[in-house]
């Protein structure tokens, strides 16, 4: 197998991502007509979610058949060792978009031996693509961005994720411990979106029980280059099983994992 060519993917993933971008704002603005259905207790897709993953996974495979793939709509497996796979989720938030809240975007990530490579999420609704390759750098529309400098929880927002593949028992005394230690939270209802704001200094950190990998890997990689601090969210199977996800501005990781720690010694 002859190298990966890491560069060309990702300057083609960009133009992607604001084509998928661009199909998904068609039906945003036209919401009356999508068709809806549900996948389990809050958690739904439509016909805007499949026909921008159809889109996505089209393009890949005219330009890079030799790759594998993995989203959220359509599935897909395990990759063999040193073969590409594209991770995707067409529209991260859902449950915003079908519902009209401007909170919602496109994720995109590329993994070779369960390695995140590069990494893409874009916000149609505000024009904003988070984009970064593994040693380049992480940027917003181009601009280079890192993450907050903030030392304390006291200064800044954390943002918490839930879905009902976790328990209320598991992220109740995450909250209880982060608001008694003087912490605040905020929650969006897009992980990809809460991860990025993570790696522009927007939010200090952000915690979730578990997450899918189409849902976080494309924003890992992009807080990782933003000089943030991330689990090892590639590890024990996380590509198909997905994992808990913690990420933090760096001056306050060590903090959030001693409360981390003590909240599920509590529960």
């Amino acid at each position: 197998m002859s190298p990966i060519n890491f560069k060309q993917r990702f300057e083609f993933a960009k133009t992607l991502i604001n084509q998928a971008g661009d199909l998904a704002m068609g039906y945003y603005r036209n919401l009356g007509s999508l068709n809806i259905q549900s996948k389990g207790l809050q958690d739904m897709a439509s016909q805007a979610d499949l026909e921008t993953e159809e889109l996505i996974k089209a393009r890949i495979a005219e330009s890079f058949p030799e790759d594998a793939f993995f989203g959220e709509e359509t599935g897909g497996f395990s990759p063999p060792a040193d073969q590409g796979m594209w991770v995707v989720d067409p529209i991260d938030g859902t449950a915003c978009f079908i519902a009209g809240v401007p909170m919602w975007c496109v994720s995109i990530a590329f993994v070779v031996n369960e390695k995140i490579e590069f990494g893409l999420i874009y916000d149609p609704i505000h024009d904003e693509l988070f984009s970064a390759m593994r040693g380049g750098g992480a940027h917003l529309n181009g601009k280079p961005i890192t993450t907050s400098d903030t030392t304390s929880l006291t200064n800044g927002r954390m943002c918490v994720g839930f879905s009902h593949r976790s328990t209320a028992d598991q992220i109740v005394p995450v909250f209880d411990a982060l608001l008694k230690a003087g912490g605040m939270y905020v929650s969006y209802g897009t992980g990809a979106l809460g991860l990025v704001y993570v790696a522009c200094g927007r939010l200090i950190g952000y915690y979730e029980p578990h997450i899918n990998s189409w849902d976080c890997y494309g924003a890992i990689a992009i807080i990782r280059e933003a000089g943030g601090h991330t689990c090892h969210a590639e590890a024990n199977n996380g590509l198909i099983d997905g994992c808990e996800i913690i990420a933090t501005a760096p001056g306050i990781t060590d903090e959030f994992a001693a409360l981390l720690a003590a909240s599920k010694n509590a529960a």
